[in-house]
């Protein structure tokens, strides 16, 4: 079963990793201080499809890939019906989609590196 996601190309310190993963659409949103990114004066959403036997690869490409050279955390995701990666800079969480305890700790670790809590709503149920 493919995955699919979102990645934010301004996240990524070189955007190779794109040409390896199918685009489905790309949005542009402009950056205000909610997301807060100063230095950027957008934001590239690419919704992508990675097939499943090369998730795992995909996910420790972009792990590998994610900028922090601006003192703020970055994350990608993508998921199926059954799995959710989580993607932060050297850490990838493979979720199972009805743990909600794995989700907590993904999200902890995503606000101890400074992501805003908002950004961070991983699990569907998260304000249940």
């Amino acid at each position: 079963m493919n995955y699919t996601g979102v990645i934010i190309e301004e996240s990524l310190v070189n955007n190779d990793i794109l040409k390896k993963v199918n685009i489905l659409s790309t949005k542009v949103e402009k950056v205000v201080d909610k997301h807060k990114t100063p230095w950027l004066s957008q934001w590239t959403l690419h919704t992508v499809e990675i097939p499943e036997h090369e998730a795992q690869a995909v996910a420790e490409a972009l792990s590998a890939l994610l900028d922090y050279s601006h003192g703020s955390a970055w994350y990608a995701d993508f998921k199926n019906d059954t799995q959710h990666y989580v993607i932060f800079l050297n850490k990838v969480f493979l979720i199972d989609r009805k743990s909600q305890e794995q989700y907590d700790a993904a999200r902890s670790y995503g606000i101890s590196l400074g992501i805003p809590e908002y950004q961070v709503d991983f699990h569907p149920n998260i304000y249940e």
